[in-house]
């Protein structure tokens, strides 16, 4: 072998034993700078909320939920033939007229804003959030658990009243709207009323207005105090008010039943508590309870994110594992030194016996 050949692959030998040392060296823990590991897991976590966006994970997670969907649609249509099948008629006497004599009047808030403050008020809330985070799984899982609340609600409720049929508070005037009454020999009112006016006047019991609101602001509330983190046991406090400010709106719309004497207490009381029953069911579908440390996401986020840390702790895991096989094909292709290779195990007398030399 000449003697360049032979300095040359010294030189290379020495320099894979220096970079050898090198890499061979581990910092210990205490020789680390000081790294927030909770600053780490925040800042991946932001970088997961940007990834999954409406336009490129939307039609995934749909049709994923697409039984969820097919349901809410016959939910829906549930809550159209419940609307226009007629009520259980109850008895009503002469002597149980006295409850019954209030003034008829108009609805302080008009059916057509219900949907409003209910349901398009929480989704525009929703969509800030989501053009804030850019989180998909949020988007979805919040607008579909407030469709649900808002229609599993309604469902129960409007199936109650026709059940029940109870009277409302003025249901004297939509029976007798000249104030003359008519009974017949058992003692039960024949009305002369606009027909739709007394089918009206049998839902009473509970109150639509009040579990419609109690279900969609409901959930907004929760779902807001999830997002705030009101309970993050720091003690602000001022917090609260923006959790119950949805509830006081609920609760005034509560109020103006009774005051437009459309509804007695207990209707109220009865819609508001199964309104909020049915929002916080529908809301701990999706999102952990609002106290917990992981309440600000939906479950699936965190479930993705899981997926993805085991996912790149698995090629963790393979990386090591590739890097002595990496390493040997290095050490069989790097034998040489500007540009003079040499081949392995040479030996040009038996090179040229079988050349035939």
């Amino acid at each position: 072998m000449p003697w360049w050949d032979l300095e040359s692959l010294s030189g290379v030998r020495n320099l894979r034993i220096i970079f050898q040392d090198v890499s061979s060296k581990t910092l210990k823990p205490t020789e680390l700078p000081l790294i927030e590991h909770q600053n780490e897991e925040d800042m991946t976590r932001e970088v997961q909320l940007g990834s999954h966006t409406f336009k490129s994970h939307g039609v995934t997670v749909a049709r994923t939920h697409r039984h969820d969907w097919l349901i809410f649609l016959l939910l829906v249509l549930i809550e159209i033939i419940l609307n226009i099948i007629h009520p259980f008629y109850r008895f009503v006497g002469k002597d149980m007229m006295t409850d019954l004599k209030y003034p008829l009047k108009s609805n302080t808030i008009p059916v057509w804003a219900v949907p409003l403050y209910a349901v398009v008020l929480p989704v525009a809330i929703i969509l800030v959030v989501y053009f804030r985070r850019r989180d998909v799984y949020d988007l979805h899982h919040a607008i579909l658990g407030l469709l649900y609340s808002v229609l599993v609600t309604a469902v129960i409720t409007d199936a109650i009243k026709d059940a029940v049929g109870r009277p409302r508070p003025d249901f004297f005037w939509r029976c007798f709207p000249d104030g003359k009454d008519f009974y017949d020999a058992l003692g039960n009112v024949i009305c002369h009323g606009s027909k739709s006016v007394i089918k009206e006047g049998h839902k009473s019991f509970p109150s639509g207005h009040t579990s419609w609101s109690f279900a969609g602001l409901g959930f907004l509330s929760l779902y807001l105090s999830g997002k705030i983190q009101a309970f993050d046991r720091r003690g602000h406090v001022a917090k609260l008010c923006i959790v119950f400010l949805p509830i006081l709106f609920a609760s005034l719309v509560a109020i103006s039943r009774v005051d437009d004497y459309w509804h007695h207490w207990q209707d109220v009381f009865a819609g508001g508590l199964l309104g909020l029953i049915v929002a916080t069911f529908c809301y701990l579908q999706f999102f952990p309870p609002p106290y917990h440390a992981e309440g600000w996401g939906p479950y699936a986020y965190f479930r993705v994110l899981e997926e993805s840390r085991g996912a790149n702790t698995a090629n963790q895991a393979i990386a090591p594992a590739m890097e002595p096989q990496f390493e040997n094909q290095q050490e069989e292709s790097s034998d040489g030194f500007m540009g003079l290779h040499l081949a392995p195990n040479s030996n040009p007398t038996l090179e040229d016996i079988e050349l035939g030399k």
